[in-house]
């Protein structure tokens, strides 16, 4: 059980820290709208994954099969993370003199629905846990209810540590950050969202 746990807490932060659309959603928003906010980034995508994860152990990932299902799935996924980016774009672009919004994550309840959303959006999340875990389970990390209970919370454990340490290193280079840097990152992580939503639609539409 512990061996599981442990398992878990790694998996967990290291598919947290893999730069995504999440990742560089809740390094924005640690620089632009402090620590709370971000935090709750990371709530948002830990919490998905927990979901997600547990999906993929009761072998909802066979749902993606259905043509249909995965396609649309997919398309609001990509919509998404393309409105999330150019909304981020567009506040690189404008002069912030008050005239642009942050309402998405304005706030730490604002940032965690923003994050929930667009986490669960995106078929390939639960696709992915569902990878993991047929590689856990043959090494042996499922093998009894309380070492999959155990997986599983080390998951959201794991996913939280990493948004965590994320948010508090941006918010604290944030503080040394100039206005002009601040938007140069609000185009970096607008560009990436817009990038990563373009791909997963391309692909949704090339697999359906």
């Amino acid at each position: 059980m512990v061996a599981a746990g442990m398992a878990g807490l790694g998996l967990g932060f290291l598919v947290a820290a893999q730069v995504g659309p999440i990742w560089l959603l809740c390094a924005r928003t640690a620089l632009r709208n402090g620590l709370a906010p971000a935090l709750a980034v990371g709530l948002g995508a830990a919490c998905v994954d927990f979901l997600y994860a547990c999906l993929g152990v009761a072998g909802a990932a066979g749902l993606l099969h259905i043509t249909g299902l995965r396609v649309g799935l997919g398309l609001v996924g990509a919509g998404v993370l393309l409105l999330l980016g150019a909304r981020t774009l567009l506040s690189a672009l404008w002069i912030r003199a008050g005239a642009e919004t942050d309402d998405e994550v304005a706030s730490p309840w604002a940032a965690l629905r923003t994050s929930a959303i667009a986490t669960a959006s995106n078929p390939l999340t639960v696709a992915s846990w569902a990878a993991i875990f047929a590689a856990a389970s043959t090494a042996r990390f499922t093998a009894q209810p309380s070492d999959t209970m155990a997986l599983l919370l080390g998951i959201l454990v794991g996913s939280l540590a990493w948004h965590f340490v994320l948010s508090v290193g941006m918010r604290l280079l944030g503080r040394r950050i100039s206005d002009r840097g601040l938007r140069l990152a609000d185009a970096v992580a607008g560009l990436g969202m817009i990038g990563y939503g373009g791909l997963l639609g391309l692909r949704t539409l090339h697999d359906g």
